[in-house]
């Protein structure tokens, strides 16, 4: 059987991985992390809605039906393509056809040591590690006697207005309108200050008008201060630069700008294009290497006369590729040409506020945000992941109120990350 090398279980690689024949492919899987995870969630995680465990699902009990699917636990270190060979953090590994579905990561524009000073809702660490700083910051305002110190420690800033920025500025907008009167008495709303900065001069920018305004207005009644074309410069000492100039203090920064395809060590600068994805052909081949290398998801760059950036970097591109590519695969010839089917997009700013961009029709309010709950809780693998769901999403909905706001701090932490200072 031909040997398949998968990077990445995300959305496209793992539907690859389920959609391979199992009667032509030998596959193995590598990634980091031992699960899958829906980083739609990712926010609700950062915000204390969610534990990980619910949006997470174990590869080896996914695959354990897939007797041709084997899972190996590993970070790619090197890629020698002309050997047809990876190099992992612990073993390596020969293909006959490698899948690249590494997916993205945070992209800091060039900006020097934000990936050290920023918190990100990108992987579930980063959304936990955020969840951690919410909470800490919280805590050490209700004991802060000093009533300028307290202002500077529930100062929050949120980079980027896409689907990630608003959902996560809006959990937050949540907890000072409903949370901080049940749970933080000591704390004034007054006190706590949420930021949203966008450089353009629209949230949501691949959303309709209609969508892009309600989101706003939604922002702005969980008071959320929103400021449109307002670029970020740089961070130091707790002064955030803007563009035009100006410097403020902003005691935690939740970055959610933008991304970059994940590094890949040894692939030539030729396949590489635009924010740093892989540049692949219309069947998903990557250029120079057709006949041995794919790109799937957030890291392939297809352009087309419809996409001359490429597909936008979210789950159904990804899902769609993958579906593409096991097609081709399993007929044995590149016949189907990848064609993105738009199904639409949702963001959701709160309870019973989310809008919805569909094919034909939008909408907003309470059916789109029950909308947006279906839909993201029939995504989630596992059904007892789904009963979790949906027990603290019940939970949250008639009472505001959530037994995960816990902070614990692990026994050793980063040099760069002291809790206390």
């Amino acid at each position: 059987m031909e040997k398949i090398v998968v990077i990445g279980g995300g959305f496209a690689g793992l539907n690859l991985c389920k959609r391979l024949d199992p009667k032509k492919f030998e596959v193995a899987l590598v990634d980091r992390n031992n699960y899958h995870c829906f980083p739609p969630l990712f926010y609700q995680i950062a915000s204390s809605g969610l534990v990980a465990a619910n949006i997470c699902f174990p590869f080896r009990r996914e695959f354990k039906k897939m007797k041709n699917v084997t899972y190996h636990m590993g970070h790619v270190k090197n890629v020698d393509t002309a050997a047809k060979r990876i190099t992992t953090s612990y073993e390596t590994l020969d293909y006959d056809r490698l899948v690249i579905a590494a997916g993205s990561t945070n992209n800091y524009f060039g900006m020097a040591d934000l990936d050290r000073d920023t918190f990100g809702i990108k992987t579930v660490s980063e959304a936990m590690h955020t969840r951690d700083e919410i909470l800490d910051r919280l805590e050490r305002g209700a004991i802060c006697s000093d009533p300028e110190r307290r202002r500077q420690l529930l100062s929050f800033l949120v980079v980027g207005g896409g689907p990630s920025g608003v959902e996560i500025a809006g959990a937050i907008g949540e907890m000072k309108k409903y949370i901080l009167a049940k749970e933080y008495p000591e704390i004034s709303p007054d006190d706590m200050t949420i930021t949203l900065v966008e450089a353009s001069d629209k949230l949501l920018g691949a959303m309709r008008k209609g969508s892009q305004e309600k989101a706003l207005k939604g922002l702005q009644q969980l008071m959320v201060n929103v400021r449109l074309n307002t670029a970020m410069k740089g961070y130091e000492n707790k002064y955030v630069e803007f563009a035009d100039g100006h410097k403020e203090y902003f005691e935690t920064i939740i970055w959610t700008a933008g991304v970059k395809g994940e590094p890949i060590p040894g692939l030539s600068q030729e396949a590489i294009g635009r924010g740093n994805r892989i540049v692949v052909d219309e069947f998903n081949r990557v250029k120079g290497l057709e006949d041995s290398v794919m790109a799937i998801g957030d890291i392939a760059l297809m352009v087309s006369d419809k996409y001359p950036a490429g597909h936008p970097q979210m789950a159904q591109p990804a899902i769609q590729q993958a579906r593409n590519a096991a097609k081709n695969l399993n007929r044995g010839e590149f016949s189907s040409p990848f064609v993105y089917h738009d199904k639409g997009s949702m963001a959701t700013i709160g309870k019973n506020r989310a809008v919805a961009d569909l094919s034909k029709v939008s909408f907003s309010g309470v059916f789109a945000w029950w909308t947006w709950l279906l839909i993201h809780l029939l995504s989630i693998l596992g059904m007892r992941n789904k009963l979790s769901v949906l027990t603290n999403w019940t939970w949250n909905y008639l009472f505001y109120s959530t037994s995960l706001r816990l902070l614990f701090r692990p026994t050793k932490y980063p040099e760069r990350r002291h809790w206390g200072d």
